[in-house]
């Protein structure tokens, strides 16, 4: 953590002085003495690698917000230094390096520790799970949050985790040829994310985790066929429209997709409580902003879709059965080897569960017939 200790001149105002102007000198206790405007603290400088370009909108855009947000509602006293993909620190090592305090802090999502922590998918996005709010109410009043931290605190992290940003459902996929049975998908080469990967592999499709940067390249040298990555606008801004046109809905892997601040664990204990409370309000100002951005920018994309040589697809019911059918054995699997994965999902299911009785009365139900562009 950079800490520098400033020496500001200290505002404050009498209480008991102010009261007695307008006559309330009465009702107002002697003991109320001062207001401060400003604690006298350490100003902390957050230096943080993020894991996704800030110029993609709502995917890279949060952090750079945050910033904004910290610096400015903390009259510069916390502020944050952002890193672009690979400049500091490789996305794929953010966690670790946070965790021994070679960075005080990183910008991730924590699917992309599901190699090393198979629960972490979940704190990303669930296939044929729940859309932001559903997955919010989880995450800030259900035990999502308690569950988030237990899991790096149990696998010997050394950090604290905040939600700081959260974007609609992604598209599933951009596909060089039609897909219209299950077997159309066997032996195809695709670039896939978080627990969607194992669904896909189930259905005989090889994946690949590729970076952003990287897929427009994979795409172009055939050394993919398919690849999903984020929201049309995003996907587009890559050039994916350019190479493949077969464009397919609904994002049934991630219908949701929340992104995290690491903050190196120690770092947090030492700041203050007004810098903490700051750190998490504006993280939950992010998250709404991100998800407000995300869903303002997405239908101008696929209007514009046959102007591109485009076709939306929208799933067929055999298909989209068939991927949720793969990933009710992802779960079964997945639950018998790792018991914190099993509980993480007892516990999301059974709030979702209890969900449905509001949802089921709450929501208009949707029609996606003729949702193909």
């Amino acid at each position: 953590m950079s800490l520098e200790r400033p020496n500001p001149a200290k505002k404050s105002v009498s209480i008991k002085s102010w009261a007695r102007s307008f006559g309330l000198a009465a009702v107002i206790a002697p003991a109320a003495l001062t207001v401060t405007t400003a604690e006298a603290g350490d100003r902390l400088l957050l230096k943080t690698p993020t894991a996704f370009p800030s110029k993609l909108p709502a995917v890279g855009s949060p952090i750079v917000k945050l910033a904004d947000i910290l610096n400015t509602a903390s009259g510069g006293a916390v502020r944050m230094k952002i890193y672009e993909p690979g400049k500091l620190i490789a996305p794929s090592e953010i966690l670790g390096a946070v965790s021994a305090g070679k960075v005080n802090s990183g910008f991730a999502a924590s699917a992309n520790w599901q190699g090393k922590m198979p629960a972490a998918a979940f704190f990303t996005s669930v296939p044929f799970g729940p859309e932001a709010s559903e997955f919010m109410a989880w995450m800030y009043y259900g035990n999502g949050r308690k569950l988030h931290q237990e899991m790096y605190d149990t696998s010997g992290y050394n950090v604290h985790a905040i939600p700081c940003g959260m974007i609609p459902p992604e598209t599933s996929g951009w596909f060089a040829k039609p897909i219209n049975t299950v077997e159309d998908l066997k032996g195809l080469n695709m670039r896939f994310y978080g627990l969607g990967a194992n669904v896909m592999d189930k259905m005989g499709v090889g994946t690949v985790q590729i970076p952003p940067a990287e897929i427009f390249s994979a795409l172009e040298k055939g050394a993919i066929d398919a690849a999903e990555f984020s929201l049309p606008q995003v996907d587009q801004m890559l050039g994916f429209q350019k190479i493949v046109k077969y464009n397919y809905f609904p994002g049934w892997h991630q219908q949701t997709s929340m992104q995290e601040l690491l903050i190196n664990k120690k770092v947090w204990n030492t700041m203050n409580e007004q810098q903490q409370s700051l750190v998490e309000t504006a993280c939950k100002a992010v998250v709404a902003d991100s998800l407000a951005e995300g869903e303002a920018k997405q239908f101008e994309v696929l209007a514009s879709a046959k102007k591109n040589g485009v076709e939306i697809r929208y799933w067929s019911d055999e298909i989209l059965s068939a991927y949720n059918s793969a990933w009710n054995e992802v779960v079964e699997e997945q639950s018998a080897k790792n018991e914190f994965f099993k509980k993480v999902w007892t516990d999301l299911d059974g709030f979702r569960k209890q969900y449905d009785l509001w949802e089921k009365h709450a929501f208009l139900p949707r029609d996606t017939s003729g949702a193909d562009l």
